[in-house]
């Protein structure tokens, strides 16, 4: 069981993320996307099932964004309508900024304990008006659902910048926060410079470490490469070369993410630092899909 896991503190942990369909699809069109998923996961290696929360972000750079903004359909309502006899449990994020206290209570309640997790995320910027801080959220969720298991959102890349992504972490956990789902990682030194601060860190100060869960993002074309960059995932220059120039950008990518995971886990085990790995694709074509499943079976062949 994920939760047992996340509990336990394990090492190893497989999930794999998905965008609801976008509003305004037919509906006949859902129950097709729906079971198309289903299928694919159907059997998978995978102990949990990732739903998004999908939010404007263009409070956060004057870059024009790839692809237009689309709301999605609610995750919460998607798993448990079309995705119900998928028998994973699901993580359901929620963009906490986004919603009223009584919409963001009637979620907690109606969220299984068993079934469900949750994921606050915060405002793509501080320029971002929201109906409620994360401090709000953290606090609601202590006081409607305790008992419910929820993690936070880390950003390996803001660590270089910032140097404090260790300390945000562990005032999340403060806060309530079980496990940790990052953005998606193509910079690995960003990401092992997080792990050694977390690590030591809480060795230091006798913190327990949670589970940090690291994304990996298959790119299939110079478009999906860029929506990435403005999303702000960091990709060092060296390795932007290696996909713009890549005879199969797609294979390329899924090479590098797997042996972004292997250092990362060989990295983490050494220290005894628990983590796992999020597969996801950011677009929606079928071939980068299927790339993300090859992804998935390969990194959890190796967790």
């Amino acid at each position: 069981m994920l939760a047992d896991k996340i509990r336990n503190r394990e090492t190893g942990i497989v999930l794999y993320g998905i965008v609801p369909p976008k509003k305004g699809t037919a509906p006949e069109r859902v129950e097709e996307i729906a079971a198309l998923q289903m299928s694919r996961l159907e059997g998978q290696p995978i102990d949990g099932l990732v739903l998004y929360d999908i939010q404007d972000e263009a409070s956060r750079t004057d870059e024009e964004r790839p692809f237009p903004y689309i709301e999605t359909l609610d995750s919460f309502d998607y798993s448990r309508n079309q995705l119900a006899s998928l028998d994973l449990p699901k993580i359901i994020y929620r963009a906490a900024g986004k919603y009223s206290e009584a919409e963001l209570s009637e979620f907690l309640q109606q969220a299984s304990v068993t079934n469900n997790m949750t994921v606050f995320v915060g405002a793509a910027s501080k320029d971002q008006p929201v109906t409620m801080t994360m401090t709000e959220a953290y606090a609601l969720k202590r006081s409607v659902r305790p008992d419910l298991l929820i993690g936070g959102v880390t950003i390996p890349e803001r660590h270089n910048a910032k140097g404090s992504e260790h300390l945000r972490v562990f005032e999340k956990i403060r806060e309530g926060c079980s496990f940790f789902v990052s953005q998606g990682v193509y910079d690995l030194q960003a990401s092992k410079n997080f792990l050694s601060d977390y690590y030591y860190y809480g060795r230091d100060n006798d913190l327990p470490l949670v589970p940090v869960i690291f994304t990996l993002t298959p790119c299939g074309s110079i478009q999906t490469l860029n929506f990435m960059k403005w999303l702000g995932i960091s990709i060092p220059r060296w390795l932007e070369n290696e996909l713009v120039h890549a005879r199969d950008i797609l294979e390329t990518s899924v090479k590098h993410s797997e042996q972004n995971w292997l250092e990362l886990k060989a990295f983490a085990d050494e220290k005894g630092i628990p983590v796992g790995c999020n597969i996801e694709s950011v677009a929606v074509r079928k071939v980068e899909v299927e790339a993300s499943i090859e992804l998935l079976n390969r990194v959890a062949k190796k967790r």
